[in-house]
């Protein structure tokens, strides 16, 4: 598993949202000047945030975006699926049978791995990460 600029922009975009929103509307040019992320990219992530319901935007001259929950109410393995999809290390967790699975001798490391991988990232909420 790697996560990928998606993954961790749109962990940034949701931290910067949290600490710059105070209950209003933050610009995707203003995320866009701290973040360092151009606004066409920036649209790319953020679309499948709103499409997830983590985001609602509103639009017009002081348009933006806003969290739609609380920033403990979000987890970074929540985010992180919503930009990356699954999280798992191999592709024989989720998606593939592998011929050689039921005898494997590695697959229970790789599920061990998989579930310490998942519990991580869904024990720590954006607030977790507000806080530091």
């Amino acid at each position: 598993m790697k996560i990928s600029t998606k993954g961790r922009y749109a962990l940034r975009i949701m931290v910067d949202i949290a600490e710059n929103s105070k209950n209003s509307i933050v610009s995707i040019s203003g995320i866009s000047n701290r973040q360092e992320i151009s606004n066409k990219y920036l649209e790319q992530i953020i679309s499948k945030l709103v499409k997830a319901g983590f985001l609602e935007s509103s639009r017009g001259q002081t348009g933006g975006y806003r969290l739609t929950k609380k920033p403990n109410e979000y987890t970074v393995g929540d985010i992180l699926r919503v930009s990356e999809g699954n999280l798992a290390p191999l592709k024989c967790l989720y998606d593939y049978k592998c011929s050689r699975q039921e005898g494997c001798s590695t697959y229970s490391f790789w599920e061990g791995l998989d579930k310490a991988i998942n519990n991580y990232a869904d024990s720590i909420t954006l607030e977790d990460l507000l806080k530091k």
